[in-house]
């Protein structure tokens, strides 16, 4: 299922999801997978409440809780704000960078980690993003930028922009976090109900 509460050029709920279909098999990824693309002020509450981080971020996962719900893999909150701006920066569609971290959530709910994997994350992201003609995936850039820092003697970066994260099971609550979206924040929305 693929809500989209923040609109992105050349991008519907029916092209996202068939893309997180193709992204699920590439990964060997079983189950259903919801997509929210919202604002960076939904993605701040959200990074907030199950982070205790109060600034937006641009892709969150939420796996399931183990033996939660038979058939599911897990949520993607995606900030369509953010995504439109490292678009406009990296110069490829917002389209294609909502693209990119959907691909980073859904290896996230296969159960890669970037922070701990020693770069098997980033290898598989990276010809995954080949195979399914991305543009350059969201740790490439991050590994570009901070070699770019570190061989100009500039900090290492630190935006919102240019992390991700993966929520723990432990910080999950036991009931869907897309229902919770949807319950907590207002507004129109549009489902797909194509399920994976």
């Amino acid at each position: 299922m693929v809500i989209l509460r923040k609109r992105v050029a050349g991008l519907s709920e029916y092209s996202l999801d068939r893309f997180v279909g193709r992204a699920k098999r590439a990964t060997r990824l079983r189950g259903t997978v919801s997509v929210l693309v919202t604002t960076s002020r939904e993605l701040r509450v959200l990074n907030k409440r199950f982070r205790g981080k109060d600034k937006p971020t641009d892709v969150l996962s939420f796996p399931p809780i183990f033996g939660s719900v038979q058939g599911f893999a897990g949520d993607i909150a995606i900030s369509g704000d953010i995504a439109a701006r490292n678009a406009r920066q990296l110069g490829h569609s917002a389209a294609d960078e909502i693209r990119v971290l959907a691909l980073h959530g859904v290896l996230h709910l296969a159960g890669y980690d970037h922070e701990h994997d020693h770069g098997e994350m980033a290898r598989t992201e990276q010809r995954l993003r080949k195979s399914l003609g991305l543009p350059v995936t969201l740790i490439e850039r991050i590994s570009e930028i901070e070699r770019i820092s570190k061989s100009a003697g500039a900090m290492k970066p630190t935006s919102s922009s240019v992390r991700s994260s993966k929520v723990r099971q432990s910080q999950v609550p036991k009931t869907r976090i897309m229902s919770q979206a949807l319950t907590q924040f207002s507004g129109r929305t549009r489902r797909t109900g194509r399920a994976r």
